[in-house]
């Protein structure tokens, strides 16, 4: 069965506890309770190949009685399934026989047996007619790729409901599958495309099988202030009634995301600190927290120094709540790899910031390309002569 609104898939509340039980970060208290958790639900949905699996990475030992049990209730299942679906060929209308090969596609799903799954999907949907039911079966396939972290299968699963849409879908449906793609948007690094898909679907939120509206709304607002403007970031995060519904019951998040406006940078390094264990052990923004962290850092430092044709570090350091040293640490990185536009000036202690000139960057743009062009139409004139 589809999960009742409000409750997330049980598949990927599986995901995320072993995504704890593998993090380093995680103590070893916690990952006993945590293994407990992972077993048990394991051994109600009869997942055999995830229980081998794990247990072979994690260093568990396999209880072979167990394993055996599994197995042959899974044998028992699909007898049962393939039995119905017989039935339904042989006796039965073709909404039945379809039914009957959507309850083994989803039993597939249920033990986290990939491949089967995919098959018997694909065989479902040869047997759908309607677009919003192919669409169903397009979010059973984006659910198993986020629980394997599939990025290829989420991609053409994304896709492939894009070209159903354009032969109809319902508007419930669409604004869905914005989600999903905001999900697989930021877990590749694609933090732009990813606000702006969680921005659009703020108010129409209903994908809770993916993950809680907190945990919503503490993605959009994380995506959203490396991506947006300042103008653009009070419009539609600091002032949305969705967001300031919620954005408090999340630690750090409100101050995180308020002193950042409001220029309260000592504020906003306590709210970013506090928040960086948050986005370590969450299962998307992980391999992306050193990224992250470097992004964010590059916001703030340029919204201090867009105010400043010069200001001293001791200014600047004092206004972040760090030390000289650390500051001159942290821009000479990042003016080195071009992401800040000002200069140290390490004798007087001061820094002068050199805005790119839009005009002026254009007009050197224009003389490289003309000296490009000329060159071109030289050799060419030689050419045509001989």
């Amino acid at each position: 069965m589809d999960p009742q609104e409000g409750t997330q898939e049980p598949k990927l509340i599986l995901a995320h506890k072993i995504f704890l039980l593998r993090h380093p970060d995680v103590p070893d208290i916690e990952k006993i309770e945590l293994k407990n958790e992972v077993f048990n639900l394991i051994k109600a949905e009869d997942m055999a190949n995830l229980y081998e699996s794990l247990c072979g990475e994690l260093g568990w030992d396999i209880d072979q009685d167990l394993l055996q049990t599994m197995r042959a209730k899974i044998e028992e299942e699909l007898k049962k399934l393939d039995e119905k679906v017989s039935d339904a060929e042989e006796n039965l209308g073709e909404s039945e026989v379809r039914e009957a090969h959507l309850a083994k596609s989803l039993y597939y799903i249920r033990i986290g047996d990939k491949e089967k799954a995919l098959e018997q999907i694909k065989i479902t949907e040869g047997k759908t007619v309607a677009v919003g039911q192919k669409m169903d079966l397009v979010f059973h396939t984006l659910q198993l790729g986020f629980f394997f972290m599939d990025f290829d299968l989420i991609s053409k699963g994304i896709d492939k409901a894009k070209n159903l849409f354009e032969e109809g879908g319902d508007w419930e449906r669409k604004n869905r599958l914005k989600v999903y793609e905001g999900l697989y948007c930021m877990s590749t690094r694609n933090f732009k495309k990813a606000a702006e898909l969680f921005l659009d679907s703020i108010s129409t939120f209903t994908t809770y099988e993916l993950f809680p509206y907190d945990n919503f709304i503490f993605y959009t607002v994380l995506t959203s202030i490396i991506s947006l403007d300042r103008v653009s970031l009070k419009q539609k995060v600091v002032d949305a009634p969705e967001i300031l519904a919620v954005i408090s019951k999340i630690p750090h998040l409100s101050d995180f995301l308020n002193s950042l406006y409001g220029c309260q940078y000592k504020s906003f390094f306590v709210a970013f600190a506090g928040l960086t264990d948050q986005i370590r052990l969450d299962r998307y923004l992980h391999p992306h927290f050193r990224y992250y962290m470097r992004e964010v850092r590059t916001v703030v430092y340029s919204q201090f120094l867009e105010s400043y044709k010069s200001v001293t570090m001791e200014a600047m350091a004092r206004a972040f709540g760090v030390s000289v040293d650390f500051i001159d640490r942290e821009l000479s990185r990042f003016i080195a790899a071009g992401r800040l536009h000002c200069k140290i000036d390490k004798v007087v202690g001061v820094l002068e910031t050199n805005r790119p000139d839009a005009k002026n960057a254009l007009y050197q743009a224009t003389i490289k390309q003309g000296d490009f062009l000329l060159n071109r139409i030289q050799k060419l004139s030689r050419v045509i002569d001989l």
